[in-house]
């Protein structure tokens, strides 16, 4: 099934294909939960042109050290398609699994992307000595520039998205799914107003982000209809957003449970005549 819905999907045109990178994770803790990095490994191998990318990998079980290195063979396998959605990790069972402090959650996930930056950014040899992390002169070789796509909704996250990111995440207002729309894009905007207020103080231009949103999280349901879609899309675009992710319906679920064939009719409606990111 994962083998044909990913070719079905790059067929369509979309851009980019992601998976959450969890344990395991809300509903479905007690069903099978394949790792992220394997799994994309796969879709890599039957493949050829869409993006790939985590949703978004964390510390609260990752180390920045080998997950460079898997993203890193993962870039090299897929011929430089991964994108690395990293995030500061949720409250749930990924961060209670291996017994880190959650009240360490702003500071542990700022210094990881600093050392995932620089691992990236240095695969000849890098070294850091930090709170959280000791790097001493770890490899990553070949190498590869993979973009940072940084999850993000609070000012200190935020930071961390102007300074590492070359692309922004967001879903919203965490843990508030019952805002009206207006109440979600107020939010965005306030985010995204926090961004560009941390780029300036560090220089850096914040057109140069990607800004990525996650649909789904919310009462809205775009997926109803092409015409729901568009005029979502259309309203995420005037607030600078450059691309959207949803949840690929599945019948059996009882949030993301919209008809399947929307997605094919998305992708003739919008997406016809595209080809690549």
């Amino acid at each position: 099934m994962t083998v044909e819905r990913s070719r079905t999907l790059e067929a369509l045109g979309y851009d980019h294909l992601w998976t959450y990178d969890h344990l395991s994770w809300r509903r479905y803790r007690d069903r099978p939960w394949h790792a992220a990095i394997p799994w994309l490994t796969g879709v890599a191998g039957v493949t050829s042109r869409i993006r790939l990318g985590t949703m978004v990998a964390s510390p609260n079980f990752r180390h920045p050290v080998t997950l460079a290195k898997d993203a890193m063979t993962l870039d090299h396998v897929s011929g430089g398609r991964v994108i690395l959605g990293v995030g500061a990790g949720g409250t749930g069972f990924d961060a209670t699994v291996l017994g880190p402090d959650p009240g360490h959650r702003p500071a542990r996930f700022a210094e990881f992307v600093e050392v995932l930056d620089g691992l990236l950014k240095h695969p000849a040899g890098y070294s850091h000595q930090g709170r959280f992390y000791t790097v001493d002169d770890a490899r990553t070789l070949p190498g590869a520039r993979i973009p940072i796509a940084v999850a993000a909704a609070g000012p200190k996250a935020l930071a961390v998205a102007a300074r590492h990111a070359d692309a922004w995440i967001t879903y919203g207002e965490p843990d508030s799914s019952d805002l009206s729309p207006a109440q979600i894009e107020r939010a965005v905007r306030i985010q995204s107003e926090r961004l560009a207020e941390a780029c300036a103080a560090i220089g850096r231009n914040p057109a140069e982000l990607r800004r990525v949103y996650l649909i789904g999280n919310t009462e809205e349901r775009p997926l109803q209809s092409v015409a729901a879609f568009t005029d979502f899309a259309g309203r995420y675009a005037a607030l600078g957003f450059t691309d959207l992710v949803f949840h690929d319906p599945r019948p059996d679920d009882p949030v993301w449970h919209d008809d399947p064939e929307v997605v094919a009719e998305i992708a003739l409606s919008c997406l016809s005549g595209r080809k690549g990111p």
